[in-house]
């Protein structure tokens, strides 16, 4: 299993351009194999890769993930294979739905059809990556399109699949998902086997699991959670996480938090790795008293990891 790493808002550290290109370039130096940046309400995620893309050498970088709804998959497909071209091969698409919240309270867009708008997104998208022209009629997409960046290549596609019927869409048509608040049993049991019996039965290869969960090194793992609770609140109640927690069978994003001290920490990761995941997606948070302390410890044994 490779260890990435959160950047900037997906790594609870925020920062402007010059301090996220920082971030990255440290992600790289301690030998994370991959940084990943969230797309919520700051920095553009696929222009922050490409800028830290110019000033690195071997990490991959990714996005955890872009919504599609508010982007063209057209205009999609030109950032992305800009970003690819930037990264020189190193960059990594993961889109995603969003919220209803999102798209319908806060972009006044419609949330009618969620599954069908990826089906249709990904039609269009999915040859424009490949350097192929996107000829597709549907009932929210009438794109005939193409786009060309030299040396780009085609970046890995990942989307956000948590359902059954978007993890088949994720096997079938992409190299795999990036799931967010998932623990291990529902990946385990759910995830994975749902996302490579749709891959296999699309002849694709075995897919990507890049399992992203709040992370912290500490004595006290039962302050850990609780602080983790605290945090993460949000994320227990938006439906689509909250699917996930209610499979895992526990009350909410404390409870698959991977906490606890570098021995326990390691066999929850291990747990992971057992689970199907490929890559995980650190995100450290702070806990205890020093919470500096704490994540530089988390960070530390991650880089054991790597």
């Amino acid at each position: 299993m490779r260890i990435g790493i959160g950047v900037g808002e997906l790594g609870g550290q925020g920062g402007d351009i010059d301090g996220i290109v920082e971030q990255v370039k440290a992600a790289e130096r301690d030998g994370f194999s991959s940084a990943w940046f969230a797309n919520i309400f700051g920095l553009d995620a696929i222009m922050a890769c490409a800028l830290a893309g110019r000033e690195t050498k071997r990490i991959e970088l990714g996005t955890a993930v872009v919504p599609t709804y508010p982007r063209h998959p057209v205009a999609m497909a030109q950032q992305a294979l800009t970003a690819a071209a930037a990264c020189r091969g190193r960059f990594s698409l993961g889109i995603g739905l969003s919220h209803q919240v999102v798209i319908e309270m806060m972009l006044g867009l419609s949330w009618a059809r969620p599954y069908s708008h990826m089906k249709e997104y990904l039609a269009v998208l999915g040859p424009l990556l490949r350097g192929e022209a996107a000829s597709y009629q549907g009932e929210e997409y009438r794109v005939n399109a193409q786009i060309r960046v030299t040396d780009s290549g085609e970046p890995p596609l990942l989307i956000a699949a948590l359902a059954p019927k978007m993890l088949r869409l994720a096997g079938s048509h992409t190299a795999g998902t990036i799931t967010w608040m998932t623990g291990p049993k529902t990946l385990r049991e759910h995830v994975v086997p749902r996302l490579c019996e749709a891959a296999a039965e699309a002849g694709r290869p075995v897919p990507r699991v890049v399992a992203g969960l709040p992370i912290a090194v500490c004595d006290d793992a039962a302050e850990a959670r609780a602080r983790a609770a605290q945090a993460f609140v949000v994320y227990g109640s938006l439906p689509s996480y909250r699917a996930m927690l209610d499979r895992e069978g526990v009350e909410g994003p404390g409870d698959v938090a991977i906490v606890g001290n570098e021995d326990a920490v390691r066999e929850q990761l291990a747990g992971l790795a057992a689970a199907g995941v490929t890559d995980f997606l650190a995100a450290p948070f702070p806990a205890g008293g020093d919470g500096r302390a704490t994540v530089e410890r988390t960070r530390a044994l991650l880089m054991q990891l790597v």
